[in-house]
C-alpha cells in the first residue's frame, strides 16, 4: 500500500476507481485472495479491520464516530487515518465501507445517514482521491448480510434475508450470491414497514413502523414506561438502576431476563412476537429459505428468537401447506458489517491490481529510459 500511495494519486486514481467501483463482480469465487480493509460506520463508533479471504480478522482498530454536526470531511479524515494506520502494517488491496444510511445503486453516494452529516455525499469518489486502492461503499446491513452468507449463519443458502435489530431495524436481501439493492439502492429498509396503522410515531415521520414494536428502542421504551409508572412488575429493574430510569438499557434488560426477571422476560417475548409478525410478512413477499437475525438485540438469543419463531408460524400465509424458512441467529456478532465490507471490496480489487501493475510497469520503463 505504501508504494501505491506514493505512485498513484490525483485524476489517474479517480479514473481507475470509476472503472472498478460501479458494478459487483458476479462471483466471489473469482475474487483475488488478498487482504482488504473493512470499515463499519455506526452512530457511536467507526471500526476498521484487515480481513483475509477466509473472513479472518487480522487486525482491528476502532474510534468514536464524529458528531453528526461535524462536516462530512471530518468523517472522511477519520476513515483515511484508520486505513493508513492499518496499511503501515498490512499490504492492503482494497477498502470496503459499510455505512449506516442509504447508499445509491452505484454505491458511490450516501444519500442519507441519520447519525452523520452525509446528505447525497459522494463518499466513494471523495475517498478514492485520498487512498491508493479501490473503495467500495454499501449499506451496513448489506455488508453484514454478505458476511453471514459467506462465513456465518447463512452459508449454503441461496435465498437469504437478514434482519438487524439495534436501535431500529435494518435489513438486506441476498439471492443467488447477489445483494439485492433495488432500483435506487435503498432496498431492505424493513423497519419502516407499517404494522400498526396509527401506532407509535417513528422518527421517520410515519406511525406504526415495525421498528417501533421490535427493536432496541422499543424494548427500552416499554421498560422505562413501566418503571416510570412504578408498576409492581418493574420493581426489580428499578432497584437495579437505583431509581435512575434513564439508566435502563437493552443489555441490562437482557441480563435481568437471563437471571429470571419476569418483566424483562415478558418484554423480550413481546419484542420477539412482533419480530415474528414482521418476518411472516417478509416471507409472504420474498419467500426466502432463511432469515438471519443480527444486531445488538439478538444477544438475547432464544429469549427473543423463540417467541419470534412461534409468532412466525402463527402468522405465516399458507401455514401448514408450504415450506417454512429457517430463523437463525447471526454468528459473526458486531464484526459482521466490517467483515462483509472487506469481502465485498475484494470483488473490485482484481481489475485495479491489473491496471496498477500496468502503471508500475510503465513507470519502470520510463525510469529505465531516463537512465539510458
Amino acid at each position: 500500500m505504501s508504494m501505491y500511495r506514493e505512485l498513484h494519486r490525483g485524476a489517474a486514481r479517480a479514473t481507475v476507481l470509476r472503472t472498478v467501483g460501479t458494478r459487483e463482480r458476479r462471483s466471489h469465487l473469482t475474487a483475488p485472495r488478498v487482504p482488504t480493509v473493512g470499515i463499519d460506520i455506526g452512530g457511536t463508533k467507526v471500526m476498521a479491520g484487515v480481513v483475509d479471504a477466509d473472513g479472518t480478522i487480522l487486525e482491528k482498530i476502532r474510534t468514536e464516530t464524529p458528531d453528526k454536526s461535524k462536516s462530512p470531511k471530518v468523517v472522511e479524515d477519520t476513515i483515511t487515518e484508520l486505513v493508513l494506520d492499518l496499511s503501515d502494517r498490512h499490504d492492503v488491496h482494497a477498502v470496503g465501507i459499510g455505512a449506516a444510511g442509504w447508499v445509491d445503486a452505484d454505491r458511490n453516494r450516501v444519500l442519507f445517514a441519520p447519525h452523520l452529516s452525509w446528505r447525497n455525499e459522494p463518499l466513494r469518489d471523495r475517498l478514492a482521491g485520498r487512498l491508493a486502492v479501490p473503495v467500495m461503499v454499501d449499506n451496513d446491513a448489506n455488508t453484514a448480510a454478505w458476511a453471514e452468507w459467506r462465513f456465518g449463519a447463512g452459508r449454503g443458502e441461496d435465498h437469504l434475508v437478514m434482519i438487524t435489530l439495534g436501535t431500529g431495524i435494518g435489513g438486506a436481501i441476498l439471492e443467488d450470491g447477489q445483494v439485492k439493492r433495488g432500483k435506487y439502492g435503498v432496498a431492505g429498509e424493513f423497519g419502516h414497514m407499517q404494522v400498526v396503522p396509527g401506532g407509535h410515531r417513528c422518527p421517520c415521520g410515519n406511525r406504526g413502523c415495525w421498528e417501533q414494536y421490535s427493536s432496541g428502542n422499543a424494548l427500552v421504551r416499554e421498560a422505562r414506561e413501566l418503571a416510570a409508572a412504578e408498576s409492581p412488575v418493574a420493581y426489580g429493574i428499578i432497584d437495579r438502576v437505583g431509581g435512575n430510569i434513564s439508566e435502563i438499557t437493552g443489555p441490562l434488560i437482557t441480563e435481568l431476563a437471563r437471571s429470571g426477571d419476569a418483566m424483562c422476560v415478558e418484554l423480550l417475548q413481546d419484542i420477539g412476537q412482533w419480530l415474528g409478525v414482521g418476518i411472516a410478512n417478509l416471507a409472504a413477499a420474498l419467500d426466502p429459505s432463511c432469515f438471519v437475525i443480527g444486531g445488538g438485540v439478538s444477544a438475547a438469543d432464544d429469549l427473543l428468537i423463540g417467541p419470534a419463531r412461534d409468532a412466525f408460524r402463527r402468522h405465516l400465509t399458507g401455514r401448514g401447506y408450504r415450506p417454512e424458512a429457517r430463523i437463525v441467529k447471526a454468528q459473526l456478532g458486531p464484526e459482521a458489517g466490517m467483515v462483509g465490507a472487506a469481502d465485498l471490496a475484494r470483488l473490485v480489487a482484481r481489475r485495479f491490481r491489473r491496471a496498477n501493475r500496468r502503471r508500475v510497469e510503465r513507470y519502470e520503463r520510463y525510469a529505465q529510459a531516463g537512465r539510458g
